[in-house]
């Protein structure tokens, strides 16, 4: 007994901490109808990787994922018609990056997004429908906090793509402690069908770079609210 105990003490030590702080999270599913949910609460969390990512494949799918804490990384790929999504992110220094219908398939034909985040320090990147013209997407982005960037590039004929930012500056200089904004980046791309392609921008606090290109024909539309100094804001339209 003795024995054993002293071999079990000798490879715990041997572990690398960064492994026992860590959840580490690696999928290849193709399937119909999946309902997926992923909760990690920590540090360092990993749902795939920019190398061996999350790969979802089918039609009628719903994924949601909850992460709590920092430094933690999401990489998925949707391949499907149907998609339905819950994303909430509550920490500093997270980075999520999400293709949905990368190359095969479906094109993400019918999405539904909803992404709420707080923190600081954040990157998202999101590319929806990518070069597939989607008929239908709704994302939804709620951001509060400071020096996030979100990168967003939606390709449809019908997007509602609605921005909510609440961030604590009201000036563009860079802090020593770097709670100097936002940059937020929405690239809409496809023709748009009776409904049009249309961004709501709702943004309190200042200090914050805001840059919206849409184009395609039939209608594009902006509907953009700020409250706060310093904001750095360019809209394309183009047929």
């Amino acid at each position: 007994m003795k024995r054993w105990a002293i071999i079990t003490t000798l490879l715990l030590m041997a572990i690398p901490s960064s492994w026992i702080l860590s959840n580490d999270i690696y999928i290849e599913q193709v399937g119909d109808s999946l309902d997926l949910d992923i909760v990690q609460d920590g540090t360092n969390n990993v749902i795939g990787t920019s190398s061996t990512d999350v790969t979802l494949e089918g039609d009628n799918m719903t994924f949601s994922i909850r992460q709590e804490g920092n430094a933690n990384t999401i990489a998925a790929v949707i391949k499907g018609t149907t998609y339905t999504g819950t994303w909430s992110f509550t920490g500093n220094s997270n980075t999520v990056d999400l293709l949905c219908s990368s190359t095969t398939t479906g094109n993400c034909d019918t999405v539904t997004l909803n992404i709420t985040t707080t923190g600081d320090s954040n990157t998202f990147d999101f590319d929806i429908g990518e070069t597939a013209d989607a008929s239908s997407s709704t994302v939804n982005f709620t951001l509060t906090g400071d020096n996030s960037d979100v990168v967003a590039a939606i390709d449809g004929q019908s997007v509602a793509a609605t921005v909510t930012v609440d961030n604590s500056t009201s000036l563009a200089t860079t802090s020593a402690s770097s709670d100097e904004g936002n940059a937020i980046t929405l690239n809409i791309d496809g023709d748009g069908d009776v409904e049009g392609n249309t961004v709501t921008l709702d943004i309190t606090g200042g200090g914050s770079t805001y840059d919206v290109t849409q184009s395609g024909i039939n209608d594009n539309y902006v509907d953009a609210t700020f409250d706060g100094d310093s904001q750095d804001v360019d809209i394309t339209q183009s047929d």
